[in-house]
């Protein structure tokens, strides 16, 4: 792992940007993990945010690249430090340019973007903080395409949490690639976050400890794997004792099933076998019945 990664994953951590727990996303799936770009709130944090992301970009994309889109309204802070951090470690201008959610229809600057103009031609990359079921992208690369002819080279977040996407067989960067035609990448992967911070300390504390250890030692029968892909269950299967059993659920359909052929898992949870069935209603009389007295 480059060096910028493992740092980067330490300052999320130590900005309070990653956090560990019990989340609720926004989707409606639960996480044991949170990141909240907008924790970023000083001048020496968004200058260091900016570093990784130019890192990161200039090591998937090249400089082969003329503006940063980032989408309202985190990608327009994620936008700006970016290019600033772009021309100072690689001495190339970047144009910034962010959509608005409301067009503007006085002044100067009217329209719906932010910062430059996008100009036929121009080759453009998408910042985003992080991306779960890809809907921001629904919204904005109709918008960046319709306003020149320009080509997306590329789509950088900060963090891959590698979950199922909306399709229920690919993550959400690889539901865009495919849907979008364009590369997607992040500065780091959850697998990395996990490999970095595994029982090491940060900011203090042993951020991910020995829970699935625990709960092995606990001699469980099962652990469940919830929502992740086909390939990240079958990584974490290896460390799972042979007498465990696992439990693969969410994101399993009818549709999706074979894709998890080989993954590992001893059972696999659907819930379209029950979600569309009628209850039956097996209630009945009994004749001659005597009502108990309490």
């Amino acid at each position: 792992m480059e060096s910028y990664k493992q740092e980067f994953i330490d300052f999320m951590v130590e900005s309070h940007v990653l956090k560990f727990g019990e989340f609720t996303l926004k989707s409606g799936r639960k996480s044991p993990f949170f990141m909240n770009a907008g924790a970023y709130v000083t001048g020496s944090q968004l200058k260091r945010l900016g570093e990784y992301y130019a890192k990161a970009i200039h090591d998937k994309y090249g400089d082969d690249f003329d503006v940063l889109f980032g989408p309202a309204y985190k990608g327009i802070p994620l936008g700006v430090v970016t290019a600033i951090a772009y021309s100072e470690l690689y001495g190339k201008e970047i144009r910034y340019c962010s959509d608005r959610k409301e067009e503007k229809d006085h002044g100067a600057d009217k329209g719906s973007f932010l910062g430059s103009k996008l100009q036929d031609g121009d080759r453009v990359v998408m910042i985003e903080d992080v991306t779960t079921s890809g809907k921001s992208m629904e919204e904005t690369v109709p918008k960046v395409r319709g306003a020149a002819d320009v080509t997306i080279v590329g789509l950088m977040v900060s963090l891959d949490r590698m979950e199922v996407g909306k399709g229920g067989e690919k993550c959400a960067l690889d539901e865009i690639k495919d849907l979008y035609r364009f590369d997607t990448a992040a500065i780091v992967t959850m697998e990395e976050v996990v490999e970095c911070l595994y029982n090491k300390e940060c900011d203090g504390k042993v951020v991910i400890d020995d829970t699935l250890k625990e709960a092995i030692d606990a001699n469980v029968d099962v652990i469940m794997f919830d929502n992740q892909l086909p390939q990240t269950i079958r990584k974490w299967k290896e460390i799972v004792p042979a007498h465990v059993k696992v439990e693969a659920s969410g994101g399993i359909s009818f549709s999706t099933i074979a894709s998890f052929k080989g993954c590992g898992a001893d059972f696999l949870s659907m819930g379209d076998l029950t979600n569309e069935v009628e209850p039956l209603d097996i209630s009945f009389l009994v004749k001659n019945a005597v009502k108990a007295e309490f």
